[in-house]
Parts: C-alpha cells; structure tokens; sequence
C-alpha cells in the first residue's frame, strides 16, 4: 500500500497578525501575503532550497524550521519518509510581527500531511492546531493561519480552540515594516509580571469591542483597538515603531503593534488608501493587504 503522495506537493500559508491591539495573545488575523512551500518524498537525504526572506541566513538541514515541523508531523502520523527535498519561497518577513514562524510551522505540517495519502484522517485540522499550537507555544498565531480569517484563539486546559468570526467586506490593512527586525523572545522579555486590574479590565473590554468592529461595525476600530497591556512596554525594543503608531492614532487611524513588533499595522475599511501608505517612514517597506479567507491550502 503507497502511503506517500507521488511526486511534488505545494502549499500556501498566509502571514498573521495577532493581538491586533488589545487581544494579546488571543485575537488573530490573516492577511494576504503568502509563503509557498513545495515538498517531494524522494529515496533518501534531505535536500532544501530558500528563496526570498531568510535565505542564506536560516539552516539547510534538520534545524530548518520547515523541517522540524514536518517531522513533528509526521511522527504524529505515524510514518517515516526515507527522505525530503523542501523547496521555500518566503514572503512574509522574518522576525518583524507577522508570523514567520507560525507560518513555517502550519505550512511544514500542513505539506507533511498533504505527502501523506490518507493524511487529512491521521491530522485533521484541529490536531493540526493542537500540534502546531503546542510546538509555538499559543495559538494565535497559528490559527489564522491554519482557518484564515479573523479568529479568537485560546487554551482551556491542555487543549488549544480557536474560533473563527465575522469580518466585515471591504476590510483591509495596511502594514509598514521596519527594515530591523525584532525577536519575539526579546519583546517578550520587555513584558512586566504584573500588571494594573484597570488596564486589564480595559482591555477585556476593548477586544470585545475589536470582534464587534472587525465584524461589521468599523466605525468603532479606532477605540477598539486601543491596548494598555503589552504595546507601552515594549517601546524600548522599538521606539519608531510605536512613535509611527501613535501618530497615525492621533490622526484617527487604527494603528496597532502587529504580533510581537515592530511592524506596524492599521485596521481600515476606507476605499482609497494611498494616503495612508504615504505615511510610511524612509526604508521601510509599506502593503496593502486585504484578510486573507482562507488558511493554508494545497496550491
């Protein structure tokens, strides 16, 4: 019985932004700009190839990010490839608030799967985001890329949920990347033990708000995505960043820290957009991307 895919595979995973303001580690989004990953079965030996974000700077070998998740993925499956050749065409910037990693990870399981004849019924895609949570560590990041869309993720007990929820037509973002990037460990670490029960309370309720805006109610964006919980903090990490961030808000734009930073990113539902994109500071890359439907797919 064959139980590897003959010949070539390729998938596409979008990048996500999670937090999104005051949903820190729970409210997710993904936006449409995709990385492609083609993988094959071959005799034996590993064989990878990078092209875009990353190349000549990641590993070529089984500490390849890719890598490791197919093999957490296929030992989930219970079966082992004599051998891989993976093929990775990066989009989404490395280390910059738009879920690089999440996005290796889904993707690596996602096309380990799809080399598995029967491997949608070994993983299925909430094991999928059981095993892809579990080796990022939350799931916000990892579901909209698994689902797509717009969702709110979370951990009850040993076990990950992530549900998908409205989002109004028409809505897009508009993302400015800093050319520096900045690890997740390190805007982690900036994060105080404890913080005020106001602030918490506060935010409680502005994400709340987030989902009822992103829904269908855009004209609350702006309140609603107001954070007092980890963006204040982490501004020694990125000071341009959240200068950039405050003054598109006191404009009145939904500006937020995307993910862990520095990229910034604007909740908008406006048809034209241009002058938003020329606020984009000198060397830093600037894209309109609209929410991405769909999480990753077989391409």
């Amino acid at each position: 019985m064959t139980v590897f895919a003959v010949g070539p595979v390729r998938v596409r995973v979008p990048a996500t932004s999670a937090n999104l303001g005051p949903g820190f580690d729970t409210l997710g989004l993904a936006v449409d700009l995709h990385d492609e990953l083609v993988g094959e079965v071959i005799d034996s030996g590993l064989h990878v190839e990078v092209v875009g974000a990353g190349a000549g700077e990641v590993p070529l070998d089984e500490r390849h990010l890719v890598v490791r998740a197919m093999r957490l993925a296929f030992d989930a499956m219970d079966v082992r490839p004599e051998g891989l050749r993976l093929s990775c065409t990066n989009r989404i910037p490395h280390a910059r608030g738009l879920g690089s990693s999440s996005a290796a990870i889904v993707g690596g399981m996602a096309l380990a799967r799809a080399l598995v004849v029967d491997g949608a019924e070994r993983l299925d895609d909430d094991a999928l985001l059981q095993l892809a949570a579990t080796e990022e560590g939350h799931p916000d990041n990892v579901a909209p890329a698994i689902f797509g869309g717009f969702v709110v993720a979370g951990q009850a007990g040993e076990r990950f949920f992530s549900v998908s929820a409205a989002v109004r037509p028409g809505l897009r973002t508009v993302v400015m990347v800093p050319s520096q990037p900045l690890s997740t460990e390190v805007a982690r670490s900036l994060l105080p033990e404890v913080v005020p029960h106001a602030d918490a309370a506060a935010n409680a309720g502005r994400a709340a708000l987030l989902v009822t805006a992103i829904g269908g109610h855009p004209e609350h964006l702006l309140n609603a995505t107001a954070d007092l919980l980890h963006q204040d903090y982490r501004e020694p990490g990125m000071p341009d960043s959240l200068a950039l961030m405050r003054e598109l808000r006191a404009d009145g734009h939904a500006a937020v820290i995307s993910g862990a930073g520095p990229t910034v990113l604007v909740l908008t539902a406006a048809d034209d957009v241009s002058s938003l994109m020329a606020r984009c500071p000198d060397g830093w890359d600037a894209h309109e991307l609209a929410i991405a439907e769909r999480g990753v797919h077989l391409a």
